[in-house]
């Protein structure tokens, strides 16, 4: 590991970076201050649920016409243009509700946030690791994650400590700040010199593949039905978690607490997922990674004491630990690297559509009637059902996609 780390240390840390930034435009941090949003623009949770699935679902759009520019542009001018929108988000939120009362700024403030955050920041992270690594891609996505582990685990915390001192638009405005003058020229300067990988074992696989071919793959749709669960089902969940936890009593502040268990197990989780997926495939470990999130979104559907939420957000870690891993390694597994941008970008597109109806549908559901508890327990058992169907066919799918070759283009 130590020698891995020394030789690559630069492309590592350009990974971490940017992933970590990346969390500034996840619900996990934007949701808390959603409940300051909808009192001071006087929405509902569905109106907000609404408004926030809209604004997702553009961000989704313009992912998939823009995912591709890592495959032409150099990587610093990426960087900068998604840090750059990232930090515009970050202003605009904070500063919504004195620029205009309506939804003028908020709403694109908001999109901003998702599409540079949950979007483009991650997208270009880790279609540079895929291109970067071949061999030891598995451990290098892995470690690169570990930003994404440590903006969850201290973000939610440091940002609730923030605005319980000086407020919710100060927070956002030192993030805006933290972005243009220590994240952006930070980055630009690690992702400067390209790396090209010593070997080509993994990435032998599919070379050529178009984002045409990409989508034609009927295969593609049933990798997507196994990776969506972790991001739709937590940003679900995360989304409404204000909401939960005043229905049960709850503190406002548990939740933030309860994120260190889980970053301790996504950490080692990433680890291990990093070995794994070099020793057999990322293949190889989609049937099994969702078993653990099924079981915690049972536990927090079924069990109303606090300790079901450091029980979920430990299981959840699990599994999201492997996803993180999972979700760098295993595209370019299936279809190689040459137009892995522009492939990349249409997935995340397609993923960002799904978790864009969690918070809406969701929501709507609880201006019904509906408990959420239940809503949770449903994804629970979906997650097991599909870790089920892929047990069953996971040599059948497994063989199948390594038996191909895509004509190169």
């Amino acid at each position: 590991m130590t020698p891995f780390l020394t030789a690559n240390l630069r492309w590592l840390a350009a990974g971490f970076l940017l992933l970590f930034c990346g969390c500034f435009g996840q619900t996990f941090v934007v949701a808390l201050s959603g409940g300051v949003i909808r009192r001071d623009f006087g929405l509902s949770d569905g109106a907000f649920g609404a408004l926030y699935a809209g604004v997702t679902l553009a961000s989704a759009v313009a992912l998939a016409g823009l995912g591709g520019l890592i495959d032409r542009w150099p990587a610093s001018r990426v960087v900068s243009l998604a840090a750059g929108l990232l930090a515009a988000g970050a202003a605009g939120l904070a500063l919504s509700p004195v620029l205009a009362p309506s939804l003028l700024v908020l709403a694109p403030s908001l999109f901003l946030l998702r599409f540079a955050g949950q979007g483009l920041m991650l997208q270009t992270a880790y279609t540079l690791l895929g291109r970067w690594f071949s061999a030891e891609r598995g451990r290098a996505v892995s470690l690169a994650a570990l930003g994404f582990n440590a903006g969850q685990a201290c973000l939610p915390l440091g940002f609730v400590t923030v605005a319980a001192l000086l407020g919710w638009r100060a927070a956002w405005l030192g993030i805006a700040l933290l972005l243009v003058l220590v994240a952006l020229p930070l980055a630009r300067h690690l992702v400067r010199r390209e790396r090209v990988p010593e070997a080509t074992t993994r990435s032998g696989l599919g070379e050529g593949a178009t984002r045409a071919q990409a989508l034609a793959d009927p295969s593609l749709y049933g990798l997507l039905a196994a990776m969506l669960p972790p991001s739709f089902i937590s940003n679900t969940i995360f989304f409404h978690q204000m909401h939960l936890a005043e229905s049960r009593g709850w503190p406002p502040e548990m939740w933030a607490a309860a994120f260190p268990p889980y970053a301790v197990a996504a950490f080692l989780c990433l680890l291990l997922a990093g070995r794994l997926v070099d020793r057999y495939s990322a293949l190889a470990l989609l049937p099994v990674y969702l078993v653990p999130f099924g079981l915690a979104c049972l536990i927090l559907g079924g069990v109303a004491a606090p300790w079901a939420a450091f029980a979920f957000m430990l299981l959840y870690g699990v599994t999201d630990g492997i996803s993180l891993t999972l979700f760098g390694a295993l595209w370019p597994e299936v279809y190689g690297t040459r137009h892995l941008g522009a492939i990349r970008g249409a997935i995340v597109a397609i993923m960002v559509l799904g978790t864009a109806l969690g918070p809406v549908l969701s929501g709507l559901l609880i201006d019904a009637g509906v408990p959420f508890a239940g809503i949770v327990t449903g994804m629970g058992i979906y997650c097991l059902g599909i870790s089920g169907a892929l047990g069953l066919v996971r040599r059948r799918m497994t063989a199948h996609l390594r038996g191909r070759r895509f004509a190169t283009a």
